[in-house]
């Protein structure tokens, strides 16, 4: 497996402690997009979905969803979030897949890749594997939307700085090591959560992302066989060039 499984115990724990993460934002930057390429797809492929929110959140907005992750236990917790999901049609198919090496029952007219799932892809060849591997599964003409996190998110946001996320009883401790010279920021989780009987019990996990400046991810994209590639900032329809000090990169291109 190429893609780096990496979310065991995070899994349990990733909705509590992104309680913020606002997904119906996310939803509506992605149907403007779906306006500027003036496209109305059906079949999505909400490419390593994690715990499904934003799946489930384009479902209930009538798309028809795929979610495909690696890790077994994010998507353990997709299913049960979309059982829940009354507004939606409960049809989702989950697959439990590596992004870099996946296989489709068929194509799509939609691929998204987003909250920085490609920065968990730590080999510039899985990157172009990935690609490659969306466009195959894409209808012509089919759309491309993903983010990756940004230099200067790297460098001064995540850098060396520590974090300290406390949410219902989980406690979280996150500590930061960016190495610049292979890109790399290595993320150590600490997590206390408490017990019945009042004790916390704790639980460590590494992750690691990779930085990858959009020179290369838009070589990458025109090398796999994509084309009008537009480029976005922090989920808004803004062009990238003109803000800074912005989170996230965002890529849009459409399949030759």
């Amino acid at each position: 497996m190429n893609q780096n499984n990496q979310f065991g115990i995070l899994a349990k724990y990733y909705d509590i402690l992104n309680y913020n993460a606002n997904y119906k934002k996310v939803a509506d930057y992605i149907e403007n997009v779906f306006k500027i390429y003036k496209k109305k797809p059906g079949l999505i492929l909400d490419l390593a979905c994690g715990t499904g929110s934003l799946t489930v959140e384009l479902d209930r907005r009538g798309y028809d969803m795929t979610g495909l992750d690696l890790s077994s236990e994010m998507l353990s917790v997709a299913v049960s979030k979309n059982k829940k999901n009354k507004d939606g049609g409960n049809n989702i198919l989950w697959i439990n897949q590596d992004m870099c090496s996946f296989e489709l029952y068929g194509t799509v007219d939609a691929v998204i890749c987003c909250f920085d799932s490609l920065n968990y892809i730590l080999n510039e060849e899985d990157i172009k594997k990935c690609f490659g591997l969306v466009r195959n599964y894409l209808n012509p003409g089919g759309l491309f939307i993903f983010d990756v996190n940004s230099k200067y998110k790297f460098e001064s946001v995540y850098a060396k700085n520590n974090f300290i996320l406390e949410k219902k009883n989980v406690f979280c401790s996150w500590q930061n090591n960016y190495c610049k010279k292979n890109r790399t920021c290595e993320f150590y989780l600490n997590f206390f959560v408490k017990q019945p009987d009042g004790s916390y019990k704790r639980y460590y996990e590494i992750q690691k992302e990779k930085y990858y400046a959009k020179e290369f991810l838009t070589e990458s994209l025109l090398a796999a066989g994509f084309e009008d590639i537009k480029i976005f900032c922090d989920f808004d329809c803004m062009e990238e060039s003109g803000v800074k000090n912005h989170g996230r990169v965002c890529f849009a291109c459409l399949k030759k």
